[in-house]
């Protein structure tokens, strides 16, 4: 009995923290705290109901969208006005004095350089100051490159570059200014990069160098966003160049992040460089009895025919080589888009097969051919037993 009086006597008394004591007592801020879990349950518990309620009713897909979009907001509005009766109840009277100390110990300077003090505040403004910039820096891209650049008709590549800098430069400066507004001093900043600069010149090393690969990129356009690549071993498309990596795409539909050192430093084949435009080959072995005019016109015609063809390029095919169990040959066709390449191919070699059949040309397997010439066979001379 001693020992659950002591238990009771504690949560019946106030809530001190150092030389501040709160007006609730710990029973108190237990129950608040089972209320908004209680709030947070009955939440979820609603939203879960609404879409099995929808869904028995069939309801179409653009209804239930709306509806689940309002009850959502009106869950979360008597959610808010339940925190805050919440905090009310908790704090009584003295509510707004607590709001008050609360904001004043945020507004406290955690980091004083100059005339520059950094305090939770201005840490929690930053974070809009950020997502500004990052929302001007897409805007100025988009903006130019659907107003001013389609009037001056650059290519894809300048057209990246322009882009690309104008976003990243638009950044900079609505984040500078931004962060001048909420009180950071520029020259504390320029200090204390100074300073990290030293911790990044030893354990940043990589990073530096993908950011400063990432600038290259942009200013040499050795590849931009939609080109067709062939890197480490992935044949792939550029979806996003950054500072720091790139992400592409392979035909698999696996999303791969390089590092722009890779990019730079390394061997990149570029399909679409200067032109989308590629040659696409087909290698085939036909017997040693067809004959090669007509293989050479139906592989011709193949060429002709592919629907991903490019126009005004006439395919080409070759006698590549000899080999031991027949004739390689090869249809050079060229093709629009880099990016269709697989399929392009796919279509040839099964159009080949086709054509073949039809015009009775045989394709080989590997064989050996033995010829025995004819003449006696002497075994040699027994060795004598001895008995």
């Amino acid at each position: 009995m001693d020992f659950l009086r002591t238990v009771f006597d504690f949560l019946s008394s106030t809530i001190v923290i150092g030389s501040l004591e709160l007006p609730f007592s710990w029973l108190k801020l237990v129950g608040a705290v089972v209320l908004l879990i209680i709030f947070i349950v009955a939440y979820k518990i609603l939203m879960f109901a609404t879409r099995k309620i929808l869904k028995r009713a069939n309801a179409r897909e653009t209804v239930t969208t709306h509806v689940v979009r309002w009850v959502r907001i009106g869950l979360r509005i008597f959610f808010v006005i339940g925190f805050f009766s919440l905090v009310g109840w908790l704090f009584g009277a003295r509510t707004l004095e607590y709001i008050g100390r609360f904001f004043g110990v945020l507004g406290e300077p955690i980091f004083t350089s100059g005339s520059t003090n950094i305090s939770f505040f201005t840490l929690i403004f930053t974070i809009p100051v950020l997502f500004l910039a990052s929302w001007a820096g897409k805007a100025s891209r988009g903006f130019l490159d659907k107003s001013l650049l389609n009037r001056m008709r650059l290519n894809d590549s300048r057209r990246f570059s322009v882009t690309s800098l104008a976003r990243y430069g638009v950044m900079v400066i609505v984040a500078l200014i931004g962060l001048s507004i909420i009180g950071i001093d520029l020259s504390a900043l320029a200090v204390l990069f100074g300073v990290l600069g030293i911790g990044v010149g030893f354990g940043l090393q990589n990073t530096v160098s993908n950011f400063f690969s990432g600038i290259v990129i942009i200013l040499t356009r050795p590849i931009k966003e939609g080109d067709r690549i062939l890197v480490s071993n992935y044949d792939a498309t550029v979806v996003h160049i950054r500072l720091l990596s790139t992400i592409i795409n392979t035909i698999t539909e696996e999303t791969i992040i390089i590092p722009n050192s890779l990019l730079v430093n390394g061997s990149v084949h570029n399909y679409s460089y200067d032109s989308r435009r590629i040659f696409m080959e087909n290698t085939v072995s036909v017997s040693y009895r067809s004959d090669l005019d007509k293989v050479i016109d139906v592989m011709s015609g193949v060429g002709r025919d592919n629907p991903y063809v490019a126009y005004g390029r006439a395919p080409e095919v070759r006698v590549e080589s000899f080999d031991d169990s027949g004739i390689t040959m090869k249809l050079l066709t060229w093709i629009n888009d880099a990016n269709d390449k697989y399929r392009a191919k796919s279509w040839a070699n099964l159009e080949i097969w086709r054509r073949f059949k039809e015009n009775a040309i045989e394709i080989p397997f590997p064989q050996v051919d033995l010829h025995i010439k004819d003449g006696l066979i002497t075994d040699s001379p027994e060795t004598p037993s001895t008995e």
